[in-house]
Parts: structure tokens; sequence; C-alpha cells
């Protein structure tokens, strides 16, 4: 259960750290969600977002940090 506890810490300083970066540098991160890759499609009533790209890299920063 120690493991446990230590993962929930980390994952809640993370997103402490994340809600913190995009609260104060939200204006900043206009290229976030706007990846090549990423699928947009606009019409006049209509919009279909899918942000494949930004997942992935996501996700990839996740694992990065979770490796261990």
């Amino acid at each position: 259960m120690p493991q446990l506890g230590k993962k929930l810490i980390t994952i809640g300083i993370i997103l402490l750290v994340a809600g913190l970066i995009l609260y104060f540098a939200g204006g900043r991160l206009t290229w976030l969600g706007r990846l090549p890759g990423d699928i947009r499609i606009e019409r006049e009533n209509f919009k279909f977002y899918f942000p494949i790209t930004t997942i992935y890299v996501f996700l990839l920063s996740l694992e990065i940090i979770f490796i261990n």
C-alpha cells in the first residue's frame, strides 16, 4: 500500500503543476491542440475536433515520467 500512496501523491503533484501552468500561461500555450496531425473540421454550424497528435505527446510525456 505505501507504493500506491506514493504514486497517488506523485500524480497529485503533477496535476497541480499542470493546472498552475495552464492557469498562468494558458494564453501562451495556444499551439497546444493545434499540432500537425490534429483533425479539425469547422463549418458554419458544425465543429469537429480530434487532437490525435496532442494526445500522443501527452501520453509520451506521462510514459517518460512514470517509466520507473
